[in-house]
């Protein structure tokens, strides 16, 4: 049965870091069928060159997860990644073209890691995890207040009210 991702509309990267979730205590890796890696392919735009682009975007999703965490090698990780691509302008006969990376199996992944880093360079404190301690989603919060905490008030942020509520309420019965 496929999955349905459960929080999209983020930046390309951090759905790219979505496409990995925990599911009522199971993880859920959407890649894990090429049904799911076309259909998330698909829905960015992004084309499917030959090549291992399922390892590519997995390799990239969890430098950018470990970037995110703080761990100390995020950003080497990352940046083997944003390696394999460049900008230049490439003419034709038919026109210009931007030409972003050598390997094209490695140009989904390398898009997902540049616009990380302009995310980085532009609001890294707009980018958040979910305050749900069980949930792993991240998003960019885009409120006008800045205090955004969950990926999603249907699921986590009712899940917390409703924790709330019931702890309130537990010395009533």
């Amino acid at each position: 049965m496929p999955h349905t991702m459960p929080l999209r509309g983020e930046p390309l990267p951090l759905d790219l870091v979505n496409t990995y979730w925990v599911d009522q205590g199971t993880p859920v890796d959407l890649f894990d069928s090429p049904a799911g890696l076309a259909d998330w392919l698909t829905g960015h735009g992004l084309p499917a060159e030959p090549g291992d682009v399922a390892s590519r975007l997995v390799e990239t999703r969890d430098a950018i997860r470990a970037t995110l965490t703080g761990e100390p090698d995020g950003p080497d990780r990352l940046n083997k990644v944003l390696a394999h691509g460049f900008q230049r302008w490439r003419v034709t006969v038919d026109g210009a073209d931007l030409d972003s990376v050598t390997d094209r199996s490695w140009l989904a992944a390398w898009r997902c890691a540049t616009e990380f880093a302009r995310l980085l360079a532009e609001r890294p404190e707009r980018i958040r995890n979910c305050a749900n301690p069980v949930c792993v989603l991240w998003f960019v919060d885009t409120s006008k207040n800045g205090r955004r905490r969950w990926c999603s008030m249907e699921a986590c942020g009712n899940r917390a009210k409703a924790g709330r509520f019931h702890q309130r309420h537990r010395g009533d019965a």
